[in-house]
This record gives structure tokens, sequence and C-alpha cells, in this order.
């Protein structure tokens, strides 16, 4: 086991807030500690306090991995001063004090989310696993079987009717079309972090089964673009109930704010938050979905 010593008051960091705020979806809680496959390595890791407590298999991952996969380089006292423009984000901040955004890896943050489209989070869930128990490796650790997520190769090499064992139904063919872009290189994954935002969103939208709601996820996940402020029912319902006064009049409909649409809400995000919109995204969205409201559990 490998300790990793935080200084809190500097780097704030509440790890069960990180992982339970829909962000990723293949974290499990067994006991005091979460695990998941990071890549080729299953890691497995709590939080004394200020202590990270970790342990990885097959590969001796260390401390400055999990310093970058959850973000300790982003100044997060800075950033939530910088977003907490209103009393409704002031609460979310308050309450979920060390909540981080987490670096993750673009190749399967990119078909994670292509699954996560108008379905819920045990689905999204269910799908990325019999996506790797069909194409990815199993690995035996901590009396526990863990599989690695399928390499680009492996789910380009794939059949629709694989695919659609593993309940993707629609989005099946998405998935596909996608891992055979990026696998024959006719798509660069690697590039859009070199890119803006507006031109790795364009770029993003040409894949098939990415709206502006995943390219968002996926730039704001994978692609350090912390500017991207991705837009499901659950942002569309708080801002249309709590940002009401930001909109001209005839943008908004009497029922819920049909009519704001959510391209309309997505610039309103950044600019309204700023260069940091992305942790507000992720603030709002895991406070207000967390109990508050009883709502549809949708992303």
């Amino acid at each position: 086991m490998v300790e990793l010593k935080i200084d809190l008051a500097t780097t704030p960091f509440d790890l069960d807030r990180t992982l339970c705020c829909g962000q990723v979806f293949r974290w499990e809680r067994a006991h005091k500690s979460w695990y998941c496959v990071i890549g080729e390595t299953v890691v497995k890791i709590r939080q004394d306090h200020n202590i990270l407590i970790f342990q990885t298999y097959p590969k001796d991952l260390d401390t400055n991995f999990i310093e970058r996969y959850f973000r300790f380089q982003d100044d997060l006292p800075k950033i939530l001063e910088s977003i907490s423009r209103d009393a409704y984000i002031s609460v979310a901040i308050r309450k979920l004090f060390g909540l981080r955004l987490i670096q993750q890896e673009p190749w399967e943050c990119l078909i994670s989310y292509i699954c996560a489209t108008y379905t819920n989070i045990p689905r999204i869930k269910d799908m990325i696993e019999r996506l790797s128990r069909m194409l990815g490796e199993k690995i035996l650790f901590d009396g526990k079987t863990f599989y690695t997520f399928p390499t680009r190769k492996a789910l380009a090499r794939a059949t629709l009717k694989d695919l659609l064992k593993c309940n993707l139904g629609y989005r099946a063919k998405n998935v596909l079309k996608t891992a055979k872009l990026v696998n024959n290189n006719q798509f660069n994954l690697e590039a859009l972090k070199r890119l803006t935002y507006d031109e790795g969103r364009h770029q993003l939208l040409t894949l098939k089964g990415v709206g502006p709601k995943v390219a968002d996820c996926v730039l704001l996940f994978s692609q350090d673009k912390l500017e991207a402020f991705p837009v499901d029912v659950w942002i569309k319902r708080i801002i249309t109930e709590y940002y009401t006064q930001h909109f001209q009049k005839n943008m908004l409909n009497l029922k819920n704010g049909q009519s704001l649409k959510n391209i309309q809400i997505s610039e309103f995000g950044r600019q309204y938050f700023g260069r940091y919109a992305g942790y507000a995204q992720e603030y709002l969205y895991s406070y207000y979905r967390g109990g508050t409201r009883k709502v549809v559990n949708k992303i």
C-alpha cells in the first residue's frame, strides 16, 4: 500500500464526493475502499482525512499518477472562488467542497459517453461492464475479478451483434463506427487537447453518436477544456429554474423553460461562469441531482 499525504488547506479533496458525482462510471465501493480499472491496472484507494492510501495491480502506479488523475494541479480554492457567483452555486460548493474533476483517458471517456446518451447511470455502468467483460482483459486482484476497458482495436473488430449483446441498443452502431474511425487513424483523438474548445467541439461533432452534450463531456473530462459546460436534463432544469433572470422572457416558456435550447444554456454557462464553467456544471449537477429534487435519474 502506498500513502499520499495531502495538504487539505491548499489542495482540498474529497474522494467520495469526487467518485459519486456521475462523471465516471467504473468506480465501485467495497467496504471502505474504492476499486476501478484504469488503463491496464486495477486501482484500490481510500481516504483517511488527509491521507490517500492506494494499491495498484498489476502495474505499480506512483503518487504522480494519482495526483494527475484527480487533477491535484487544479487550484481548487481559486476555481471555486471564481465560479461562486450566486447563492445557488455557493450552496453546492459548500455542500460538496473537495469535489474535483477527474482526468479521464480520452478513448474510454469518448466511448463511455456515447453509451451514456438518453439513459440512466445504472444502465450506463451495465453497458460498460458488459463491453469490458466481452472485449477486455481479465485481471484477478484482491479476491475480485476485473476487466480492462476494450482497446480501440478490440472494439473496432467487434461485430454489431457483439455490441447488441452488451445491451447498447441503437448506440451499438454509433460505437462501432466511431471505434473504426479512431482505430484506423481517421480521427485523431489525441490531437483534440492541442485544439481550442470550439475547434475540438467541431471535430467531435463529426463522429456518429456525438452530440453537443457528449462532445462537451469528452472535452471537459478528458481534454482539459475546463470551460466546457455539458447540458443534460438536470442542468437544463437547474438553469431554467434558478437562472431565468439571465434570459430574455421570449426565450422562456411558462412550463419548465421548454423553449430554451441546450446550446443557449451551454453558451450561458461558459459566459457566466467563465474559464472554469465545467467545475460549476459538475457542482450544480451533483448537488441538485443528489436528492433535493425528485426527478428522473437521467444524464
